[in-house]
This record gives C-alpha cells, structure tokens and sequence, in this order.
C-alpha cells in the first residue's frame, strides 16, 4: 500500500502561484510514477500532469508553460509547480500514484490516492 498526503493549497489571486506537495510512504516511491488531477464543482476529475517514474513528464494543454511537475525521491515527495493561475484552475487537487512503467494520463490507471487539496484562484 501507498499512502499520498497533499498539501499546499489554498486562496490566490490571478497571476499568483501556489506549490503542491505530496508525501508518499509504504512503498519506494522512485519506482512509482505519479500524476495530479484536479476536480472542480459539478464537472469530473480531469487528468493535469504526470511524471513516470524515469522523470518523463506530460501536461494537459490548458497548463503547459504554467505549471511544472517533479520529484524528489530523495523525499518520497512530488510537487506541482502552479504559476499564473486562473480563475479556472479553481478545483480540488489530487495526486496519485501508479505502478504502471510507462506515462500515464487516464485516472483508472492510478493505484494510490490522495485526500485533496482545495485551490482557489480570485479574479
């Protein structure tokens, strides 16, 4: 079992940024890939990025060039760099974790969830 604990959401104005953490334990993370969705009210969880577990990274359009995702195995720790954010990227957060080998980008591929965090980005 995995367990994902994300932090480091909250409120911000357009054109702010926010850094999400998630903290992985009970399995070695180097060997998982790990990915970030996001959930806003009424609509479904929608994929945002993930990085396979050799560092390959792949983001939904609506995000690229504005958000970075990495790790650090070193601290079983992944993040999701938010710059410039929009009203619309106003959602739950989520990571989750994947023991598949290759980038992964549909949810039902992901093993390990974790209990969210709340973005809020103010016009």
């Amino acid at each position: 079992q995995v367990q994902l604990v994300e932090s480091g959401g909250g409120l911000v104005q357009a054109g702010g940024s926010l850094r999400l953490s998630c903290a992985a334990s009970g399995r070695p993370f180097s060997l998982l890939g790990m990915g970030w969705f996001r959930q806003a009210p009424g609509k479904e969880r929608e994929f945002v990025a993930t990085i396979s577990w050799s560092a390959s990274t792949y983001y939904r359009p609506s995000v690229k060039g504005r958000f970075t995702i990495s790790r650090d195995n070193a601290k079983n720790t992944g993040y999701l760099q938010m710059n410039n954010l929009k009203p619309e990227d106003t959602a739950v957060y989520y990571c989750a974790a994947t023991q598949a080998r290759r980038t992964v980008l549909a949810s039902g591929r992901y093993d390990y969830w974790g209990q969210g965090t709340q973005v809020t980005v103010s016009s």
